[in-house]
């Protein structure tokens, strides 16, 4: 086969290998909304009160999970990471169990960042999360600027943040 040939058989592969990514990502990402970021409120596992602030001094990491997601485990430790580096980090324990049970699985675990008690799913719906895990970054302005579904490296949250910083 000439390369001439290859190439174009190649690119044309590579084309709808991209098209098919990105029309899952629409499909998961179809609920989820953008703009102004919801209200967010709650108290924490530790028992301390969290209101997303409507015009954060720094962007916020709102990160929805699951104790029964094995995604959500691969993704732990790098929100672990960042939640330790960035204290602008708040996650969403989604249809998880008991506030008890989250406790106990994320002590289990050796997780300490902050999180919410999402057991019947009313924050999630609000955020339009349908599938997890699911990031949203929420800049300075109050403004979502980011959103991911499905795994997505800490490097790359990292960056999301301080772009939406800029």
């Amino acid at each position: 086969m000439p390369v001439k040939s290859r190439f174009k058989k190649w690119a044309v592969e590579v084309l709808v290998f991209v098209i098919v990514v990105a029309g899952i990502r629409a499909w998961q990402q179809r609920d989820m909304v953008s703009g102004i970021a919801p209200p967010l409120q709650g108290i924490t596992l530790a028992g301390l009160p969290y209101e997303l602030p409507a015009h954060p001094d720094k962007p916020v990491l709102v990160h929805f999970w699951a104790t029964w997601c094995p995604i959500c485990r691969t993704e732990q430790g790098a929100i672990q990471a960042i939640a330790h580096d960035h204290p602008q980090v708040i996650t969403v324990a989604m249809q998880s169990g008991t506030a008890i049970e989250v406790t106990r699985f994320m002590r289990e675990q050796g997780l300490s960042f902050p999180a919410l008690n999402d057991r019947d799913g009313s924050i999630s719906h609000a955020w339009g999360v349908n599938a997890v895990p699911a990031s949203f970054i929420i800049s300075p302005d109050g403004k979502i600027r980011f959103v991911e579904v499905g795994y997505t490296t800490g490097i790359g949250l990292r960056f999301r943040l301080w772009l939406a910083g800029l």
